[in-house]
């Protein structure tokens, strides 16, 4: 392979070019080749923008020789089927979060990029913030003692009706859309949970779930409680409470890569202290993990949290009271 992973990308949704695309302009180990749309004119107008092919359907896109991987932006529920040709097409694949939204269907993903010999990575981009990795080395060297609690909250203005959030048929929900993020919080920095109980409000009218919450336990009586929905005043943090201290972090999942964040640490014994973050590109450190990952010919799933958040989200449905 190159010295740079060679890209195409899958649809041209709002995340891929408002956030990933102009990304990549700060990360030489990955070379933008051609975007993909269902119309000509869709992927022409894309390409033009970021200076690369236009290509006029998926299928063609995975057909090209000059495309190491892919990233799929699509709506969650055509995640299986795009994720799973691009895999048996040989090329590795970053694919929008959730993977899919079925455990199911996200563990096959997994396998199927095992036996295929090909980095499949979920595009969850906050773990990869130096912020967050500061965070974790605190918890892991006791600076609160022994971690015991977690409350965190991702929520978001409602959106209009034509959102993919607000569709039951493209993997809409708060659930898949919004719970991700301090759920995926809470595993990193409490290790594995399990669901006690959940609630979730739904929108009888769209036909997906708007709003919830859960709590969460694991070993040594640890608990988690998270807070999501997608018509809320919107909320982006989260604190873990040890028997010595605490930890809080604001704006905690999407803080601009151009902005100073921090870190807040209070001992038991009142003492308080603000730890000052650089600023720092999740997007780009995702897209950076992502390249290494391939060049270095690590292949199969990439991190822990895919398979154990999908399983999570899952019960967290399961065990909510029917609506």
């Amino acid at each position: 392979m190159s010295e740079a992973v060679r890209l195409g990308v899958l649809g041209c949704a709002d995340i891929a070019i408002r956030k990933v695309l102009p990304a990549l302009a700060h990360v030489p180990s990955i070379r933008l080749v051609a975007v993909a749309s269902r119309t000509a004119e869709k992927a022409a107008e894309v390409a033009h923008r970021f200076g690369c092919a236009a290509v006029a359907g998926y299928e063609e896109l995975l057909d090209r020789t000059d495309i190491d991987a892919v990233y799929v932006p699509l709506p969650p529920a055509l995640h299986a089927d795009w994720v799973s040709a691009a895999l048996r097409c040989g090329k590795h694949v970053l694919a929008e979060k959730p993977l899919t939204p079925h455990p199911a269907e996200t563990a096959a993903l997994l396998d199927l990029a095992t036996s295929a010999r090909r980095v499949l990575m979920e595009n969850i981009m906050f773990p990869h913030h130096s912020r967050q990795r500061r965070v974790r080395d605190l918890v892991t060297t006791g600076a609160i003692g022994n971690p015991l609690a977690f409350t965190g909250s991702f929520t978001i203005p409602a959106r209009p009706a034509s959102d993919i959030r607000n569709s039951a048929s493209l993997g809409g929900g708060a659930l898949l859309d919004a719970a991700v993020y301090p759920v995926a919080a809470a595993q990193m920095l409490l290790g594995e949970l399990d669901v006690a109980s959940a609630v979730l409000r739904h929108d009888r009218e769209l036909g997906v779930d708007v709003a919830g919450a859960a709590l969460l336990h694991g070993a040594g009586d640890v608990t988690a409680q998270v807070v999501f929905g997608m018509r809320h005043a919107y909320t982006s943090e989260y604190q873990v409470l040890g028997d010595r201290g605490r930890i809080t972090v604001e704006n905690a999942y999407h803080p601009r890569a151009d902005a100073v964040t921090e870190i807040r640490l209070q001992s038991r014994n009142g003492t308080a202290e603000t730890l000052v973050v650089p600023p720092d590109d999740q997007c780009a450190n995702t897209l950076e993990a992502f390249a290494q990952a391939v060049l270095k010919s690590n292949t199969g799933p990439v991190g822990d949290l895919t398979s154990r958040t999908a399983v999570l989200i899952d019960e967290m449905r399961r065990r909510a009271p029917a609506a």
